[in-house]
């Protein structure tokens, strides 16, 4: 089996692009990759690509070029980009092939996502309760969380200040003013306890990634990053996810919990060894959760962790030093491959006035989506 390299990164600014259909906002990511890499479509052996609402992926091979290329079309909810980025991982580490790319993005309308129970398994009484509003799921969940272990709401409005504070320096970004915490605390209420401020917008934007054998990564002799593990993990018995129905009095790990200890196994790494994060926040309560889903932190340690700046660029654990989701916005397609775009750039010591300091050496990305997907990607310099 051979090492898996990301060789090169491009990315199409997320936010509102009226002039680019969401296919459009792809090939764009896929020429910035190829260009930053000194590349051609031509040399690309195998694609992989997702969009929860923007259309069939390979079908922007009209605009890339018609070559004949393996493409594979990849969706599977908010981590779908991880789940493109697992595929052409899986491929390089096969050794079926020595260079190719993963490609996310996505265009969704303004507003809410409208997801159907009828698509997800669910009978009509769930939506009927409101149920398929993720606002409402990820506020009930959020709720008994503070209540089990004394999580604040400043801490809910310290996580997403922090999150305007690093998307104003991430070029990327659609949120690029800071935001104050009294600002936050103050905007009018979504889902209780969670403000507009605290929740990610549906988005539009695309990421492609480049990967390469270790092989071909020597012969291209490009800034790069070693992909130390990927995993993908769904729901396991007993855990409470977007759209579960009931909670079971029997309590299991989550998808992330599971995908996490198999990502760090992997690596032969723990999470104490990792110097920079980007964790799944859908809204300021999921970072949170996360933070303990992923073993950085025990639960109810946020708030001392939040309070002491621990998460902020120069803490001891930067998270989601590009703004995250709640700067970024969530376009489902490219968001788990934008996570793995930053890490890229601050490993690379690319990533300009939101650099790591001290030369990061692991980063860690985590993406999570509905019923329960959680992908997972620890990356070396």
């Amino acid at each position: 089996m051979s090492g898996v390299h990301i060789v090169g990164a491009g990315i199409h600014p997320f936010g509102r692009t009226p002039e680019r259909t969401g296919l459009q906002q792809g090939a764009y990511a896929v020429r910035q990759a190829l260009a930053a890499a000194g590349l051609d479509w031509r040399d690309m052996q195998f694609a992989y690509g997702g969009s929860d609402a923007a259309g069939k992926a390979d079908t922007m091979v009209s605009e890339l070029g018609l070559t004949g290329i393996q493409f594979i079309n990849v969706a599977n909810g908010c981590a779908t980009g991880g789940s493109a980025m697992f595929g052409a991982y899986a491929t390089i580490k096969s050794g079926e092939f020595d260079l190719g790319i993963a490609v996310g993005f996505d265009k969704h309308p303004r507003g809410a996502f409208d997801p159907k129970p009828a698509e997800w398994g669910l009978p009509e009484w769930y939506g009927d309760t409101g149920l398929m509003l993720t606002t409402q799921f990820f506020a009930m969940k959020i709720q008994r969380y503070m209540a089990m272990y004394g999580i604040t709401n400043g801490t809910l409005a310290a996580v997403a200040e922090k999150a305007f504070d690093n998307g104003a320096l991430a070029d990327h970004a659609w949120r690029r003013e800071p935001v104050d915490a009294a600002t936050i605390l103050a905007a009018p209420m979504v889902s209780d306890p969670l403000t507009k401020f605290m929740f990610c917008s549906p988005a539009e934007g695309a990421v492609a990634l480049i990967f390469a054998s270790e092989r071909k990564a020597r012969e291209l002799a490009l800034p790069s990053v070693k992909l130390r593990a990927a995993t993908v993990r769904s729901r396991p018995p007993g855990s409470f996810e977007v759209f579960s129905p009931a909670l079971d009095v029997e309590r299991g790990p989550s998808p992330t919990v599971i995908a996490s200890r198999a990502a760090y196994e992997m690596a032969g790494v723990g999470p104490e060894d990792i110097d920079v994060a980007q964790l799944q926040d859908t809204e300021s309560g999921a970072e949170i959760m996360h933070m303990a889903e992923n073993g950085f932190c025990r639960d109810g340690e946020q708030e001392a962790w939040i309070a002491d700046g621990a998460t902020r660029i120069a803490g001891k654990l930067p998270v989601n030093t590009d703004g995250g989701c709640l700067a970024c916005g969530e376009p489902i397609g490219a968001s788990g491959l934008r996570q793995v775009y930053e890490n890229y750039m601050q490993l690379t010591g690319r990533a300009g006035a939101r650099q790591v300091p001290g030369g990061p050496r692991l980063a860690y990305s985590h993406v999570y989506g509905a019923p329960g997907v959680s992908a997972i990607a620890i990356v070396e310099r």
